[in-house]
């Protein structure tokens, strides 16, 4: 089925994003994990997974719609070096996402691809989540301190 255009390129843009978050969440996992956060870092991870399920099945409608998806690009990777900066990094990457989510909706409700908005509400619904969750994270640290945030995180090994 031939899409539209100016739809197709919608579904790039925001796969262009996914494939972004996924490198982003993936490289602040691994340093979690590196810095002793192993429950900080296996939350961390599952987001990196659920953006590579976002990719996928943008990557399955923009086929569909006979368009070509764009692997070949990806936004600028924010790398914290703190837990607060990882945080602020990860919510900028979802303040974009939610914006740009929205207004692609609108494009394709108006060109009347339904099936291609429905996706982008489902991803805009986990990206909401997301940032609620980052939010709610940034909310303690700036209470807590990063440094209490921190000793929240760790877990001693097993003996």
């Amino acid at each position: 089925m031939q899409g539209d255009p100016e739809v197709i390129e919608f579904l790039n843009e925001q796969l262009t994003a996914e494939l972004t978050a996924i490198n982003q969440y993936f490289l602040h996992a691994k340093m979690q994990e590196n810095f002793g956060w192993p429950k900080l870092a296996k939350y961390t991870r599952s987001e990196s997974f659920d953006e590579m399920r976002h990719a996928e099945r943008l990557t399955d409608r923009i086929l569909f719609l006979e368009g070509l998806p764009n692997y070949q690009r990806l936004f600028h990777v924010r790398v914290g070096q703190t837990v607060t900066e990882m945080f602020q990094a990860d919510r900028q990457i979802e303040v974009e996402a939610i914006d740009r989510l929205r207004r692609g909706i609108e494009v394709m409700r108006a060109k009347g691809d339904i099936t291609s908005a429905n996706i982008f509400e489902e991803i805009l619904a986990d990206e909401e989540h997301h940032i609620d969750y980052l939010d709610t994270q940034l909310e303690l640290i700036e209470k807590l301190g990063e440094p209490l945030y921190i000793s929240q995180l760790i877990e001693q090994p097993d003996s």
